[in-house]
């Protein structure tokens, strides 16, 4: 009540007509227009920026022919291994000879490459249909190497064809040489089992390592050539590591997806 009879006394005195109206103070109008610059700075940034984002997934360097895992035709026990892990080996190579009640027998691969793997040593007994080895398909030292990554099935649709690679290489130190360039050169269409990625890779450990969390999507990578390193691949150094790289050496690659404007993430 003793408010109302104020305000009610301050209309009747006709003085206070010409006193001017202030609906906000200095302070107050700063701020606003500090909002709006804002509001405006964020409005233009949407519309005209760009954001990138990345995908990480885990993977491993080798030959687009992949690898096939050495079965034996015979069982017997292994008396004489003809070859050695990390040597190349022509088709229809001898690889090991096997006892067997009928005599010996010669185990030969199918198609040329490098012997990433061998199961059997001497003295050991091999069934028929056993792993015995692996190879990974090479016609030649010099054929170029590639990265397949093992992206989550659900990042799959995210990864478009030429984005650039990071690669992390297992064997060469990030801090000192930096990391591996690359392109996406093509990205699976279906989910990988771990069977599936064992008969690429012939190595079951790491087919049961890249579907641990689920099945993946295969993404090839194509590395960046550069006559002037002693890889032959470009680095984000200038000479990346003084040593060639070995095929079957784990990496993990960092794709960079395709820029898009912040307003693209609220229009349907």
């Amino acid at each position: 009540m003793q408010f109302r009879q104020q305000a009610l006394s301050r209309l009747r005195s006709p003085e206070d007509i010409d006193i001017p109206v202030r609906y906000a103070r200095p302070q107050g109008l700063l701020v606003l227009a500090v909002t709006l610059a804002a509001m405006a700075a964020a409005a233009v940034w949407a519309v005209t920026g760009t954001v990138t984002s990345t995908v990480t997934a885990p993977g491993v360097l080798t030959h687009a022919q992949g690898s096939y895992v050495l079965q034996s035709p015979v069982s017997g026990q292994v008396t004489e291994v003809l070859a050695e892990e990390g040597e190349r080996v022509a088709a229809d190579a001898p690889l090991l000879k096997v006892r067997t009640a009928g005599g010996d027998t010669v185990v030969r691969t199918i198609a040329a490459g490098r012997v990433t793997a061998l199961v059997a040593a001497i003295g050991s007994v091999v069934t028929t249909g056993g792993d015995v080895a692996a190879v990974e398909r090479a016609r030649s030292a010099g054929d170029p190497l590639l990265a397949v990554l093992y992206v989550p099935a659900g990042s799959g649709p995210d990864v478009p064809v030429g984005a650039r690679v990071d690669l992390n290489v297992q064997s060469v130190a990030a801090q000192r040489y930096g990391v591996l360039r690359g392109t996406v050169k093509s990205v699976g269409r279906t989910a990988e089992t771990s069977r599936r990625i064992t008969a690429f890779l012939g190595s079951g450990q790491l087919g049961e390592q890249f579907s641990a969390e689920g099945l993946p999507v295969a993404v090839l990578v194509e590395l960046d050539p550069d006559p002037r390193t002693a890889s032959g691949y470009a680095w984000s150094t200038s000479g990346g590591p003084p040593h060639a790289l070995e095929s079957m050496t784990l990496a993990s690659g960092s794709v960079h997806t395709d820029a898009q404007h912040p307003i693209d993430w609220l229009l349907p």
